[in-house]
């Protein structure tokens, strides 16, 4: 891919038809925010939600992703959220391999045009993906990784925190560090 900005690639995403995720989908969810955020959030693939809206994290995890940003002084405008996939997979079940590697090159994409000093990775999937392929949240969360001139962490999918509360402390000290770290920038 040559792309020249995230206009452009928007457009190519909502064309793709390159996996068989497209057949399903209501919309594309290519991503939103502050398009020169220091701090993106990648998660692993829009929820029903999402398809319908055409954006990232607004059903119940999404609600409890912004109260988590708001608890430790962020908003969601300041920072980029995106997924792994860009198209619904089938009754939220994980991306495939397949539908991951089909994608990636328009995350990779974005993550050029944006140019984040931090990502953060919401949940296993992207995680190990992102992070490295050994990646565990409930042993690995909160821990920095640097690759190249970018901070990742790797922390708990909202809606992991919605079917397993007793982890939202693990996850709220997560993203204090996400904040104090976003605060060095």
């Amino acid at each position: 891919l040559r792309i020249m900005d995230l206009d452009e690639l928007k457009r190519r995403c909502l064309e793709c038809r390159d996996c068989e995720l497209c057949g399903n989908r209501h919309h594309v969810v290519f991503g939103e925010g502050n398009p020169n955020a220091k701090l993106m959030f990648i998660g692993e693939g829009p929820g029903e939600t999402e398809d319908l809206t055409g954006r990232p994290f607004v059903g119940k995890a999404g609600q409890l992703f912004d109260k988590m940003l708001l608890a430790v002084g962020l908003k969601r405008e300041e920072v980029y959220i995106a997924n792994m996939v860009k198209c619904r997979p089938p009754k939220n079940r994980d991306p495939e391999t397949q539908e991951t590697e089909t994608c990636i090159k328009y995350l990779r994409e974005q993550v050029k045009l944006i140019d984040p000093k931090i990502i953060v990775c919401l949940g296993r999937i992207s995680a190990c993906r992102l992070i490295g392929a050994d990646f565990r949240v409930t042993k690995h969360h909160g821990q920095w990784v640097d690759k190249g001139k970018i901070r990742f962490m790797g922390t708990y999918h909202p809606s992991a925190l919605l079917r397993n509360p007793s982890n939202k402390p693990d996850a709220f000290e997560d993203f204090l560090k996400i904040k104090d770290e976003y605060g060095k920038l």
